[in-house]
């Protein structure tokens, strides 16, 4: 089982937006219903941003929207501020690649599975188990500072006074990073320890009924020195978890106040490796420019892209798609076209083509993770 993390790296181009609220305006607005976006600052400039929770729900809503996943059902924990999933990544696809936290209690059973009594009631033991995402990913911040604007409105269609609020919007490249773990995929640990507690013992004899097989942890022994099992899916499953949670990114949609604020959230530039660390190469690929003596400009750095390259080849697996939209930045076209040609392991490619072709790469590269 070998280590392979696909890497990818994403701009968006945003029109007005008010993606991601931050609950009430506070200093700066005349009424009380004035709504602020989230931002954050940076070397005393001020970044709009997407919370990487956010950007995680768009996900979600995706894959069930339009590569047809069942989600995991939620249960509130009576008496508790607490919410579970199913915690049951044989059956749901989203548990098994964001992960989950249960903690449960389960009847225990004596040898033959009867449930085991004490002065009259049945004795529970702890059932909690965690799984840590596969995929991982950032927040979307703006490439370039950006301020934002207060936009004024009323709510008139009712008698009396109308009744005034505010939002922000803004325009802006938001870049984001998020790596998969394809080894992990549809392969479950049960050790007794944070994390890797992934299957409780029944669940994982469920998933070894419903075809999956045991293989030896590469990484984990025990006293003795002999390899923790794994328990792995089938690679048919594994690798259509993979692929849908990839393509859903041509149809990704979401964010606030979409009624008057639509905003085309799909990627217009991206860049998809395979690697076999998990360490993120693309992070500072995106710059900021100045534009002109009022403000700043979001631009791509095809020299920093390069070195990446360069540097990390002994790392990638296979080719590196880059995808670009029409339209998008092209003044970076001819130099994109020019790093292709450089790179024997590189195809510059429209973003749909871009995700479907490194799709069908990952078919064969799935086979030894």
């Amino acid at each position: 089982m070998k280590k392979l993390t696909v890497q990818g790296f994403l701009l968006m181009d945003i029109d007005v937006a008010t993606l991601n609220n931050a609950g009430k305006k506070s200093g700066g607005s005349n009424d009380e219903n004035g709504v602020a976006v989230k931002k954050i600052s940076k070397n005393g400039k001020t970044y709009p941003y997407v919370s990487g929770q956010a950007w995680r729900y768009w996900w979600r809503e995706t894959l069930q929207l339009n590569q047809g996943w069942i989600m995991s059902p939620l249960t509130k924990i009576a008496g508790k501020n607490q919410v579970i999933s199913e915690a049951n990544p044989i059956v749901y696809g989203d548990d098994d690649v964001f992960g989950y936290v249960a903690a449960t209690k389960d009847i225990k059973l004596d040898e033959e599975g009867n449930p085991v009594m004490k002065n009259g009631k049945q004795v529970t033991e702890n059932a909690t188990v965690t799984r840590v995402s596969p995929l991982k990913n950032s927040a979307l911040v703006a490439v370039a500072s950006t301020n934002t604007v207060e936009h004024f409105s009323v709510s008139a269609r009712h008698e009396g006074n109308p009744v005034p609020y505010t939002k922000e919007e803004y325009s802006a490249v938001l870049k984001g990073m998020f790596s998969l773990d394809v080894s992990q995929i549809g392969t479950f640990s049960s050790y007794n320890k944070t994390g890797f507690l992934n299957l409780s013992q029944p669940r994982r004899e469920e998933a070894i009924e419903a075809g999956a097989t045991l293989l030896e942890d590469p990484s984990v022994r025990d006293a003795k020195s002999n390899a923790k099992t794994l328990v792995r899916l089938p690679q048919t499953v594994r690798l259509k978890r993979a692929k849908d949670t990839l393509l859903a990114l041509k149809t990704l949609a979401g964010g606030a106040m979409q009624a008057s604020n639509m905003a085309d959230v799909t990627p217009k530039f991206i860049v998809l490796a395979a690697t076999t660390s998990g360490n993120h190469p693309f992070s500072q690929i995106a710059i900021e420019e100045k534009a002109n003596a009022y403000g700043y400009k979001a631009s791509l750095s095809v020299e920093a892209l390069r070195e990446v390259l360069t540097d990390c080849q002994s790392q990638i697996v296979g080719t590196v798609y880059i995808g670009k939209r029409l339209g998008f930045m092209d003044e970076i076209q001819a130099e994109l076209e020019k790093l292709a040609a450089e790179f024997a392991n590189v195809e510059l490619l429209p973003i749909n083509k871009a995700i479907d072709s490194f799709c069908t790469q990952l078919e064969t590269q799935i086979v030894n993770s």
